[in-house]
């Protein structure tokens, strides 16, 4: 264990990893630290979208993705309607692909060590010592024995839960969407489709619609990612049982997947999405990826934004020398509008009777479609100017000023 750092990165999965390898190509001392041994499970519907995909060849990991399935874009489906609809024409190509998260975290993490990065696992950031404002040091855990490792900067990466961003006074705020999820592994003989499966009529054992989706997404080898999930706020919360939902949701889609086998390796998890999160900066740290609620309302794609904000803010640390805020500035300047429209769009989803209003009808409109996989593949830029762009761009501002927390705020 060294007991000194410039940059100490906290928790290994692809925002974190990322980070430690942009930091140690430019030459930093750097230390990726991370609670669990890898390789390690995580729940996710592994789907990598075209933005995804850019985000690993920038990284320098394109060659990782090279052998993997070749997704065109989404099979749409719900109300007895069908629609095949391919990834919109962006800057980020139009080449998507799935890895289980326990190969792609565990990629990443071995490229930032393969670049400079001291690894450390089994061991957990527990406690800062902060002085003047800055954290002058971080308490870690491993087995019963306690360290203290000091440091220059500080980025954030440990998840959706976040457990040292909430020792800093990182807050989740559950006024606006957000998701339950549950995912699962099963063998199938269609696990090299060029298409993600996901079904936009989603329903429990006892028939009941819920404000949700259920996916499919063909990881190759024989194996597809199942999964289901559900939008929520605080005064709608989500009461459903995700296990029996996602079982039932397997035997509905079995067929039509050529699924061999009942699904297994179920695990879920609580998703703070769309920027709901305040705290995302102080002096000398910063909070990237699930940890800064960087989601997607109204899928749960993160992937991406973890890539994303990994660079960023390695970039941050040769430009500024106080991250209060100016970090929350970049989340806002880059994300924030298209997440204030996304919140208010998945907070009407979680109205039972929205669905089928807006999804009958929609799913047999190929324009509407159309729009729908380049809103969930976080495809929209601040450079495109179509009206789609324009629309769903004032939305999302209108929405932040009218808010009574903006994301990232």
């Amino acid at each position: 264990m060294p007991d000194s750092t410039d940059l100490l990165v906290v928790g290994a999965g692809p925002a974190g990893a990322a980070a430690a390898a942009h930091a140690a190509r430019r030459g930093m001392d750097v230390v990726l630290l991370d609670a669990a041994v890898f390789p390690r499970d995580k729940t996710c519907g592994d789907g990598l979208t075209p933005r995804a995909h850019s985000a690993m060849n920038a990284l320098g990991m394109g060659e990782f993705l090279a052998d993997r399935p070749r997704i065109r874009g989404l099979e749409l489906n719900g109300w007895g309607a069908r629609q095949q609809v391919a990834w919109p024409s962006s800057p980020f190509g139009e080449v998507g692909t799935a890895v289980s998260r326990m190969e792609l975290d565990d990629a990443i993490r071995r490229f930032a060590v393969d670049h400079g990065a001291r690894m450390v696992q089994g061991t957990k950031a527990i406690g800062v010592q902060v002085m003047g404002g800055r954290i002058e040091s971080v308490t870690l855990a491993c087995g019963g024995a306690l360290s203290q490792i000091s440091v220059q900067n500080v980025i954030v990466a440990d998840g959706v839960r976040s457990g040292l961003g909430k020792s800093l006074g990182r807050q989740w705020h559950r006024e606006t969407a957000y998701g339950v999820a549950a995912r699962s592994y099963a063998f199938s003989e269609r696990s090299d489709a060029e298409w993600m499966g996901s079904h936009l009529e989603l329903r429990g054992p006892d028939d009941e619609l819920l404000p949700g989706y259920g996916w499919v997404f063909p990881l190759g080898g024989g194996l597809v990612n199942v999964g289901v999930g559900a939008l929520a706020t605080a005064k709608r919360p989500a009461s459903l049982a995700l296990r029996p939902v996602l079982e039932h949701y397997a035997r509905m889609v079995g067929d039509e997947w050529a699924l061999t086998a009942p699904p297994e390796r179920i695990t879920s998890a609580l998703l703070p999405m769309g920027g709901a999160v305040s705290g995302v900066a102080g002096a000398n740290w910063m909070l990237i990826g699930d940890a800064a609620a960087c989601v997607n309302p109204l899928n749960g794609e993160g992937i991406d934004y973890a890539l994303e904000t990994a660079e960023a803010a390695v970039a941050m640390l040769d430009t500024a020398s106080d991250f209060s805020a100016a970090w929350p500035a970049h989340l806002r300047r880059e994300y924030g509008a298209v997440f204030a429209a996304a919140r208010r769009a998945a907070g009407l989803l979680t109205l039972p009777q929205t669905v089928p209003v807006l999804g009958r009808p929609g799913i047999r409109s190929a324009t509407l479609m159309s729009t729908v996989v380049r809103v969930m593949g976080n495809l929209l830029t601040p450079e495109d100017t179509d009206v789609i762009a324009r629309a769903w761009r004032t939305a999302g501002r209108t929405a932040s000023r009218v808010e009574s927390r903006p994301p990232f705020t």
